[in-house]
């Protein structure tokens, strides 16, 4: 048997299957979820039970096709069980996804200090202790949100687009790459000043492990030459231990 999880972001919708062990048999991309893809997955796979989290309003329809196909359904927030503490001042007003990938992170390092970096639309920076304590943490604008505000509030400065896959210049000699070197090399020293201030911190030891998830994660993986862990499925790996999670 499997279990479905499903984590509807603001541009697409991540989907899994897990088995019963944990582990990760497919993921799926959606640019939209409608009930009929979940009936799909109930017609091809043996699915029992299944999660749904939503930074934005999910379709009732796809809750009542969950709801009704699933021998137990979900619909992940701020009351669910997880297996680590909320400390959070606001804990109604967090994100689910940095939630579950909190969860993710410590159900793949247990016992360990965690950043969990998310680098998506905006850039989270998220702390979870070795005693299963979140303890919050940070947004910063995305790669893409800095480029498009560049242009958006500035006169003359031009559209900017970067590839993943091309090293960006660390001092650029014409404007389209002074724009790209400066969104880029900044995020990339954000980054690194996000983890040697932590790992600077007495309260949080010499050892810190960092995890990295999100689609631009690539952008930090060619740019940050720090050890870090990349998992492009953290959320949906939380999502699976929340959705296994028995509460004592």
């Amino acid at each position: 048997m499997m279990n479905l999880c499903i984590d509807q972001g603001n541009s697409r919708v991540k989907v899994a299957l897990f088995k019963e062990d944990g582990r990760l048999v497919k993921s799926f991309i959606y640019k939209s979820f409608i009930s009929s893809d979940v009936e799909k997955l109930f017609s091809l796979y043996p699915i029992e039970e299944s999660i749904v989290s939503s930074v934005v309003n999910i379709e009732p329809s796809v809750v009542n096709a969950l709801h009704r196909l699933s021998k137990r359904f979900v619909l992940f927030d701020h009351h669910t069980p997880i297996p680590i503490v909320n400390d959070y001042e606001t804990p109604h007003t967090l994100g689910l996804d940095r939630l579950a990938a909190a969860v993710g992170a410590a159900a793949l390092c247990p016992g360990e200090d965690i950043l969990i970096i998310d680098a998506g639309s905006a850039i989270t920076y998220d702390v979870l202790t070795r005693d299963g304590h979140y303890h919050g943490g940070n947004i910063a604008p995305g790669i893409k949100v800095r480029l498009t505000s560049l242009h958006r509030l500035s006169k003359k400065l031009p559209a900017v687009e970067v590839d993943e896959n091309v090293l960006i210049p660390l001092i650029g000699k014409n404007t389209h790459d002074a724009i790209a070197a400066g969104v880029v090399r900044g995020v990339a020293f954000e980054v690194k000043g996000y983890i040697r201030a932590l790992q600077a911190d007495e309260k949080k030891g010499e050892r810190l492990e960092v995890y990295l998830t999100g689609g631009n994660a690539p952008f930090i993986l060619n740019h940050v030459k720090e050890p870090m862990h990349y998992e492009k499925n953290l959320v949906l790996i939380g999502l699976n231990t929340i959705l296994q999670y028995k509460q004592p």
